[in-house]
C-alpha cells in the first residue's frame, strides 16, 4: 500500500527488499505490509533559545547570553537525511531540538570562554557568526543545518555592563563635544578665509583701478605735453612769418 508524507516530514522504509532503507522527503512511496515497516521524522524548522548562564569570559568577568537559533533537518540532502535518520529516528521534535540545543549551548559557551565581554557587547555580528560557523560544522554531521542564529540579550550579576555602557555614552558625548567644536572651528576658518578672499579681491580691485588712473594720467600729460609742443612750435612759425613780412 502507498504512503504519503508532505514537505515537512520524512519517510524511512526499512525490511524485506529495503537494504539500505528507503528514504523518501515529502512524496509517496509503496509498503508491503508486515514485511516492510515505516518510519516518520520530522523536517520542521525548530526555534530553540540557547542560554548560556554566568559564563566567564576571557578576562574572567562572567555574564550571561541568550541566543536564538533556528535548525531543522536537512530533507533535499540525501548524506545529511541519512545521517539525521541514523541519529534521531524514532526521536520526536522535542528530543530533537533537545539535542541540537545542547550542541550550540556548548559552542556559544565555548565561544563566550574565548572572547572579551566588550568584544561580545561592542560586536554582536562577530560574536553571532563565530557561533553560526562552529555549530553549523558540528551539526552538519548529525544532519541538522543551522538556518540562523542571533544574539538576542547579554546580562550580567555585576553591573560590568552597565559600566560600559556609562563609558560608552559618555565617549559619545565626548565625541560630539569635539565634533561640535571642530565644526566651529571649520565653521571659522572658513568664514576667516572668506574674509581674507574678499579683502584680496578688493584689494586687487583698488589696484586695478590706481594702474588704471596712473595710465590714464601718463596718457593725459603726454598728449598735454604733445599739445602745447605743437602749439609753442605753431607760434613760433607765426611770429617768424610776422617778422619776415616786416622785413621784407
Amino acid at each position: 500500500m502507498f504512503f504519503t508524507c508532505g514537505p515537512n516530514e520524512a519517510m524511512v522504509v526499512s525490511g524485506f527488499c529495503r537494504s539500505p532503507p528507503v528514504m523518501v522527503a515529502g512524496g509517496r512511496v509503496f509498503v508491503l505490509p508486515c514485511i516492510q515497516q515505516i518510519q516518520r521524522i520530522s523536517l520542521n524548522t525548530l526555534t530553540l533559545n540557547v542560554k548560556s548562564e554566568k559564563v566567564y569570559t576571557r578576562h574572567g568577568v562572567p555574564i550571561s547570553v541568550t541566543g536564538i537559533a533556528q535548525v531543522k533537518i536537512q530533507g533535499q540532502n540525501k548524506e545529511m537525511l541519512a545521517a539525521a535518520c541514523q541519529m534521531f529516528l524514532g526521536k520526536t521534535e522535542a528530543e530533537i531540538a533537545h539535542i541540537a540545543l545542547e550542541t550550540l549551548e556548548g559552542h556559544q559557551r565555548a565561544i563566550m570562554a574565548h572572547m572579551t565581554v566588550e568584544e561580545i557587547y561592542k560586536d554582536r555580528q562577530k560574536f553571532s557568526e563565530q557561533v553560526f560557523k562552529v555549530a553549523s560544522s558540528d551539526l552538519v554531521n548529525m544532519g541538522i543545518s543551522v538556518v540562523s542564529y542571533t544574539l538576542k540579550d547579554i546580562h550580567d550579576d555585576q553591573d560590568y555592563l552597565h559600566s560600559l555602557g556609562k563609558a560608552r555614552t559618555a565617549q559619545v558625548q565626548k565625541d560630539a563635544r569635539i565634533g561640535e567644536a571642530e565644526a566651529k572651528r571649520d565653521a571659522g576658518i572658513r568664514e576667516a578665509k572668506a574674509k581674507q578672499e574678499k579683502v584680496s579681491a578688493q584689494y586687487l580691485s583698488e589696484i586695478e583701478m590706481a594702474k588704471a588712473q596712473r595710465d590714464y594720467e601718463l596718457k593725459k600729460a603726454a598728449y598735454d605735453i604733445e599739445v602745447n609742443t605743437r602749439r609753442a612750435q605753431a607760434d613760433l612759425a607765426y611770429q617768424l612769418q610776422v617778422r619776415a613780412a616786416t622785413l621784407g
